[in-house]
């Protein structure tokens, strides 16, 4: 009874005039008998504070409307009553400043819009109030200065223009030493693009339009050099920080550092391992397939053959096995 009374009366005040247009106190309700929400209008605009509620009651959303309800200062909260977002709206698009915020009621992220539109300064915090990532915005694309930290005083920087990364981006790690560094033209990597271990150069690209042409990766041996990944033929660890390092011409170098150093220089556009357990790499284009050593057991068969034999993995295999199979004769099954 109390129910069916609740929501006569809620229906009683939700009036509308001869154009159909809401008028006075409204109120509507859920068929549960929940509040939805609570307001005023004047010739179907709304006006003055209109709540909105979750099912349980709590507040959920409250705006407040100018005269003409076209414009409202908006505030959005969580179940439990935790301010998340407070902004303007302007005929329903955000415009102006906006904040952002976390349960523990800590500012995470301030934007501003135009109409709807991001437009200048986007800023993300940490929890403990130092700014995360600056990003500058112009009709809903990224467009001037990035900046983003990384740790607690490193930092990777950029330039958009339009929606993609344009000029020279820098990165610093906690120590202000230069991570990486390197030129981008309409989004995509151009020109020189290096990567710094401890400060010390320690990869080198050339790229064309998103491109990679090469990458030399440092080799620290008693003579030191940087190697291009495209002269390597495979490697082997050798335990003790030391990796075999068998290029193309048939010449080896060692490597005097830890092989998950060395692997993690090349990349894996041309090199694989085959062997996991073993840390043995090898260039992808030179796989000929398996083969089968005096023994019967399953070796990797490379074209230039390097002085080393192969023992792949079962994922080693299934890469040989992908390439070339048909057409290699080694690896027809033997008739009797």
């Amino acid at each position: 009874m109390t129910l069916v009374a609740a929501t006569l009366s809620a229906v009683a005040q939700n009036q509308v005039d001869q154009q159909g247009r809401r008028q006075g106190h409204w109120v509507r309700i859920d068929n549960n008998g929940a509040k939805i929400f609570e307001g005023d209008f004047i010739d179907g605009l709304e006006t003055g504070v209109f709540n909105y509620y979750y099912p349980d009651g709590t507040l959920r959303i409250r705006n407040t409307y100018t005269v003409d309800g076209r414009e409202c200062d908006h505030e959005a909260y969580d179940e439990q009553g935790r301010l998340l977002a407070k902004g303007h709206y302007n005929q329903r698009n955000r415009h102006g400043r906006w904040l952002f915020y976390a349960t523990d009621g800590a500012l995470i992220k301030e934007a501003t819009y135009n109409m709807g539109i991001k437009e200048g300064p986007h800023i993300v915090y940490t929890h403990s109030g130092d700014t995360a990532e600056v990003t500058w915005w112009e009709n809903n694309h990224r467009h001037g200065r990035w900046w983003r930290r990384i740790g607690d005083r490193g930092y990777i920087t950029a330039n958009y223009v339009h929606g993609n990364l344009e000029g020279r981006l820098v990165q610093y790690d906690d120590n202000g030493l230069l991570v990486e560094e390197g030129h981008y033209v309409d989004g995509l990597r151009h020109g020189a693009y290096n990567r710094y271990e401890q400060g010390h150069l320690a990869v080198k690209e050339r790229w064309t339009h998103g491109m990679m042409n090469d990458r030399q990766v440092l080799l620290v041996a008693p003579d030191s050099q940087y190697v291009s990944i495209h002269d390597m033929l495979c490697l082997a660890a050798l335990g003790k920080g030391k990796v075999a390092v068998y290029l193309k011409d048939g010449s080896r170098l060692t490597a005097l550092e830890p092989s998950d150093i060395v692997y993690n220089r090349l990349g894996n556009e041309l090199l694989t391992l085959a062997n996991r357990k073993s840390r043995i790499m090898v260039c992808r284009q030179c796989v000929q397939g398996v083969g089968k050593d005096n023994e019967g057991r399953d070796i990797l068969l490379l074209e230039p053959q390097p002085d080393l034999v192969i023992f792949p993995d079962e994922d080693g295999i299934k890469m040989a096995r992908s390439r070339h199979y048909d057409d290699h004769p080694l690896l027809q099954p033997d008739e009797d």
